[in-house]
């Protein structure tokens, strides 16, 4: 069976979005820059997206994210798993989080529900094979993937840019607190990947 990785983009000041964000601004007013080294063309960031890409098996979502990347503004047959295919089919599986899954998607068959985060990992872990289950966010699945122990390894992908504010990934009082194990940095203009393993 695959591994399970949390993976998510964040601000110097560790926030996953910058204030306001919604259905329209998926990473929050101006919260664009968290994710520019997707889109930077720099070598390094291209090795690390695609290595990502090719590897995953399932991906595992919370609802607040699903509601973007399902929504007008969201992913594509250019932008997302699976972009260059017919969105609705191509890419891995794609488990929500949710307690209300949504009466129709744009996103199609990949997609399917779980009411909590265990419950989605298990039915990730089982589509994805010896693949990797990628836990990519929002905050709140990727923050219990790794309290909970679910998740194998932590990717965080690190801006250099600022927030101010907006949605963080942990909070004071996590319990019990994550524990980690630094197994890889490799840095770039536009972001420092950082790789831990979860030792929970």
């Amino acid at each position: 069976m695959g591994k399970v990785v949390a993976d998510i983009s964040i601000s110097l000041d560790g926030y996953v979005t910058a204030p306001g964000a919604d259905v329209e601004h998926g990473l929050g007013v101006g919260g664009d820059a968290i994710h520019g080294w997707v889109f930077a063309g720099h070598p390094v960031d291209s090795e690390i997206l695609c290595r990502g890409v090719d590897e995953t098996g399932a991906v595992v979502m919370g609802r607040h994210l699903f509601d973007f990347v399902d929504g007008p503004h969201g992913w594509t047959g250019e932008v997302g798993y699976g972009a260059g295919t017919d969105h609705a089919t191509g890419g891995p599986p794609v488990v929500v989080v949710t307690h209300s899954p949504p009466a129709s998607w744009r996103l199609g068959e990949r997609v399917s529900f779980a009411t909590d985060i265990c419950e989605a990992v298990g039915k990730a872990r089982k589509a994805a094979g010896d693949r990797t289950v990628v836990v990519m966010g929002g905050a709140d699945v990727v923050r219990q993937s790794v309290l909970l122990g679910l998740a194998d390894e932590l990717r965080i992908h690190l801006a250099p840019f600022l927030t101010g504010g907006g949605t963080p990934l942990f909070r004071p009082g996590d319990q019990p607190p994550p524990r980690l194990r630094q197994r890889d940095v490799v840095v770039s203009p536009h972001a420092t990947h950082l790789t831990y393993e979860v030792l929970n």
